[in-house]
């Protein structure tokens, strides 16, 4: 709750308020205000906060905790590291009606191809949820790095149990040799579809 005094002036500012309309909302000084926002008061009663939150027009998890993390694409590059290791990324837990049809609990990574990035099964502006895995675990779209390169393949296994990798369009099916990895699940992927 260090932050709660900078966030309190931010909300309020954001909220068109000087410290006296707040105090009259919030019934408290206006004093009282600056010693919330400059941290002087560090403890505010749970009843202050409600009505600070009332006032400010936001919910009490945020006045408390900040801005919800809100999830960004990360740029998916044909070429090692993942993006995720690169940007010591937080992953994000997608709701299962977002992913029908998978059997996926975990963090999952929001990626969309970077500039000047072409992959199989993902075009430009196009988002998709890759959970980090090594191994398999059903059918579909993985993440797998080939050497030091990265690319979306359709993974099954044939009758022998042994992984098999296709290209988009391609009818051929690549066995498994011991320069590929599978570095992610693709989850769920979304189209971008000009207006």
């Amino acid at each position: 709750m260090d932050a709660l005094g900078p966030r309190i002036k931010s909300l309020r500012q954001a909220a068109g308020l000087n410290k006296a309309a707040l105090a009259r909302q919030v019934g408290v000084s206006d004093v009282t205000i600056s010693y919330w926002e400059s941290g002087t008061i560090k403890q505010i009663g749970h009843e202050r906060l409600v009505a600070l939150s009332q006032a400010l027009n936001c919910p009490l998890s945020h006045l408390l905790e900040g801005e919800p993390n809100r999830p960004s694409p990360l740029y998916l590059r044909s070429y090692l590291p993942l993006p995720w290791q690169e940007a010591a990324h937080k992953g994000v837990d997608l709701p299962l009606e977002l992913i029908p049809g998978q059997r996926w609990d975990g963090d999952c990574h929001l990626v969309t191809p970077g500039p000047d990035e072409q992959f199989d099964f993902l075009r430009t502006l196009d988002l998709a949820a890759i959970a980090p895995t090594d191994i398999f675990r059903q059918p579909g779209l993985y993440l797998v790095a080939e050497h030091d390169s990265l690319g979306i393949r359709r993974v099954a296994q044939d009758q022998n149990g042994q992984l098999t990798f296709q290209r988009q369009g391609q009818a051929d099916v690549t066995p498994y040799h011991s320069g590929m990895r599978l570095k992610g699940k693709v989850v769920g992927l979304w189209r971008h579809e000009a207006i």
